[in-house]
């Protein structure tokens, strides 16, 4: 299988509009998103860079249909994201049209590399063998071949991050949103983790949001945006 039948979805561009989100503990509200407006154009790698704790990951997963605003709206190409209430809906646009890695790998302990991505493909309706062939491949993509047979306790930080991230692809989500994903990794991983998201949003025209507070992986953006306190701050 050739990556150019790995990925034929391209990606959708990205309408954030007077986004607002607060979270209530005990007598305490914490305001994450206060009133945050952006747009992420398709084909580019826009980077959330901040702080921990000024909102990244609460907007990420407000675009990833993992949560929903208080106010404002998404709009993923020319859908309103925030008007769809049905979570069948919502849990069919996690499944098919975007993909999520995590600073935490998020891998099924008792599966092993090739299973866990074999999951998320059944779940969509995907046949065994074709399965097998994608999941192999996307494994190839990132350089684990290989370790196909091995479960994530048998495998470094790195490797378990580059599973994770052939995970996400692999029902070729138009989207990426990788929140911290360098985070758990050491220089050369963390590089090599930016150079395959850069490469899907160049090479495939997949959308790509990344989170971070590491400057070096800041580089990289095609669009680079400042987050503090739940709002974007000038350059």
């Amino acid at each position: 299988m050739q990556q150019t039948s790995l990925f034929r979805s391209p990606g959708h561009s990205i309408t954030v509009a007077a986004l607002q989100k607060s979270f209530r503990s005990g007598e305490e509200i914490y305001h994450a998103l206060q009133g945050v407006t952006c747009a992420m154009p398709q084909g580019k790698v826009t980077i959330i860079q901040g702080p921990s704790g000024c909102g990244k990951s609460t907007l990420l997963n407000m675009l990833g249909g993992v949560d929903r605003p208080d106010d404002g709206r998404v709009t993923i190409g020319d859908r309103d994201l925030t008007a769809i209430r049905a979570e069948r809906e919502l849990a069919h646009y996690r499944l098919r049209e975007v993909g999520f890695i995590f600073q935490a790998f998020n891998l099924i302990a008792g599966l092993t590399a090739l299973e866990n991505l074999q999951l998320p493909m059944t779940v969509a309706g995907v046949d065994r063998p074709e399965q097998i062939e994608r999941a192999r491949a996307l494994l190839g993509l990132v350089g684990m071949a290989g370790k196909a047979a091995k479960r994530p306790d048998a495998l470094s930080g790195g490797e378990q991050q580059r599973v994770a991230m052939a995970l996400a692809l692999v029902n070729d989500p138009p989207i990426v949103l990788a929140d911290e994903p360098t985070g758990n990794l050491d220089t050369a991983n963390a590089r090599t983790v930016v150079d395959l998201l850069c490469a899907l949003a160049a090479d495939f025209g997949k959308t790509v949001v990344i989170t971070t507070h590491d400057p070096a992986v800041a580089e990289r953006a095609d669009q680079l945006l400042h987050m503090r306190d739940g709002r974007f701050q000038p350059a």
